[in-house]
């Protein structure tokens, strides 16, 4: 499943920390977003082993349940916590107005749109999914789609059960709390007391880190009408004694634009040295931390990092060079080009002797001819670049 503006939230036992990274690769694609983001849920099962290839799309993983819909331009929706074995797909019940629509059924998993006519803001569309989401009365998850961590969903959902609020939200610390709207919460509950926007004085270097676990009660507070989860509900909860913050170790990272991706990689890629560093590969003209998938195939002479993810499939050809860069699934680099700060798109081609960099970003199917030079380009799927882009600019 691709959809821009949408993370597959996991209801798993352990944390992936790079999966979040490989689902918002959508974040960097320069194409317009005609719809806002989504929800999904997932219920209750493990990732599968090893996350998804790096840089490749989201794969099928075993026993997962996904409600995808409409939830405005940050929010993606997840699963309820702790659900037990998804319905077998001859045996899908219906789900009112949202039919499910079925992908890889070999292994289980039941996807339910719902669609977001019209923009509803944050909360709007939970009221829009509202008999998926409180179908069995278990928690579900809720995300911004813009955000990369180490996405902590059981000590989140154990949070959420040991406090018996409605609400638990991550919070993240921040160095300059003066440029967001910060979280004051009880030290030692959690307990949230309320939210101060931009304070001017010190009360809290805790933030809104985008990540949520609701009981169904939520959804009586919010009415099918655009709606800011954050500045309407949160409030109101707040007030009630009903929110919490679980406060999210390691790193986090908005990767909402091209630039914060590529930064957002990097702490990834870190966090992967620190956890499982047998995952990074390793070899000749390997230069500091590189994720490759075993299917990508890699030339003679080339020098490889730091901080490069390589998705299934990808072809780099003899005496690349390669920096700082995200290179997704199936595309090609051709002989003795020079990439660095860039997201290089599914199925593209980058030509002989190229020279990208300053967050050059391609599109799915782009094709760059030889011996050219991007400098910030922005070019959307399916164009043929025929001459260089001297200075950042769109090319559509």
């Amino acid at each position: 499943v691709a959809a821009r503006g949408a993370d597959v939230a996991r209801g798993d036992a352990g944390a992936d920390p790079g999966g979040g990274l490989r689902d918002a690769a959508a974040a960097a694609d320069p194409e317009p977003a005609e719809a806002a983001g989504g929800v999904l849920q997932q219920g209750g099962a493990a990732a599968p082993a090893g996350g998804p290839a790096p840089g490749g799309r989201q794969p099928c993983g075993a026993g997962r349940e996904l409600h995808v819909g409409g939830a405005g331009r940050r929010h993606a929706g997840a699963g309820a916590a702790g659900k037990g074995p998804p319905h077998p797909p001859s045996r899908l019940p219906a789900a009112g107005s949202h039919p499910p629509l079925t992908l890889c059924p070999q292994l289980g998993i039941r996807i339910s749109l719902s669609h977001e006519k019209e923009p509803l803001g944050t909360a709007g569309p939970l009221a829009l999914a509202r008999d998926l989401l409180a179908e069995d009365g278990e928690p579900f998850f809720v995300l911004n789609s813009d955000v990369i961590c180490e996405f902590p969903f059981a000590a989140l959902a154990q949070f959420h059960r040991h406090h018996g609020g409605e609400g638990s939200l991550v919070v993240t610390r921040v160095e300059e709390p003066a440029k967001y709207g910060v979280v004051v919460s009880e030290p030692d509950t959690g307990r949230i007391c309320r939210f101060v926007e931009k304070p001017r004085v010190f009360v809290s270097n805790k933030i809104n880190a985008g990540l949520y676990i609701f009981s169904p009660g939520i959804l009586q507070r919010i009415q099918l009408r655009p709606t800011s989860i954050e500045k309407e509900i949160f409030p109101a909860m707040a007030q009630e004694g009903q929110l919490y913050a679980m406060e999210l170790q390691g790193f986090w990272m908005d990767i909402g634009q091209p630039k914060d991706f590529l930064t957002g990689m990097c702490m990834y890629l870190q966090a992967l040295r620190a956890q499982h560093p047998e995952k990074l590969h390793s070899g000749p003209g390997v230069v500091g931390n590189v994720l490759v998938d075993p299917s990508a195939k890699i030339g003679a002479n080339c020098v490889i990092g730091p901080n490069v993810t390589i998705g299934a499939g990808v072809v780099v050809e003899d005496g690349v060079r390669i920096k700082r860069c995200t290179v997704l699934e199936g595309a090609r680099i051709r002989s003795h080009s020079w990439l660095e700060s860039c997201i290089v798109g599914w199925s593209c081609s980058v030509g002989q002797w190229v020279r990208m960099e300053n967050v050059t970003v391609l599109g799915e199917d782009v094709i760059v001819n030889d011996e050219l030079y991007l400098n910030g380009a922005n070019v959307l799927p399916h164009k043929s670049i025929s001459e260089s882009v001297p200075e950042p600019r769109i090319i559509m």
